[in-house]
């Protein structure tokens, strides 16, 4: 219970004081160590010795679990992922056209143009 209550400290402090200095995801193992320790360093010297702790735990977790194949995978994850909804948004589309509903087919677009989008956003990451 209590490592709980310290893993809960330790997130809220990562989510409220330091999430935009952390790298994307689709950032290097290398990446994600060094944001860690600009954290840190950012941390100490705002006497901020919980956010300290729960940096120091999640710079261990990186070195320890962290690897640059792994992350690789886990993009083309998403990247398959995404199209896949891109493909469901087209089949989507072309239903509502062959229906002839003119608000669907805009919908359907509309949708579809937000797939194509974060699919392209998601190729882009590095």
């Amino acid at each position: 219970m209590k490592q709980l209550a310290l893993a809960l400290v330790a997130a809220a402090a990562l989510a409220s004081n330091g999430a935009a200095a952390q790298p994307g995801p689709g950032a290097s193992c290398a990446a994600k160590r060094e944001a860690i320790g600009r954290d840190i360093d950012a941390a100490k010297a705002d006497g901020q010795t919980q956010r300290v702790r729960g940096l120091e735990r999640a710079l261990a977790e990186v070195r320890r679990n962290c690897s640059d194949a792994r992350l690789a995978a886990d993009h083309r994850q998403r990247v398959r992922t995404q199209e896949r909804k891109v493909a469901d948004r087209e089949r989507e589309l072309r239903d509502a056209q062959r229906k002839g509903d003119a608000d669907k087919v805009a919908r359907r677009e509309d949708k579809l143009r937000e797939a194509q989008a974060e699919l392209q956003r998601i190729k882009d990451l590095p």
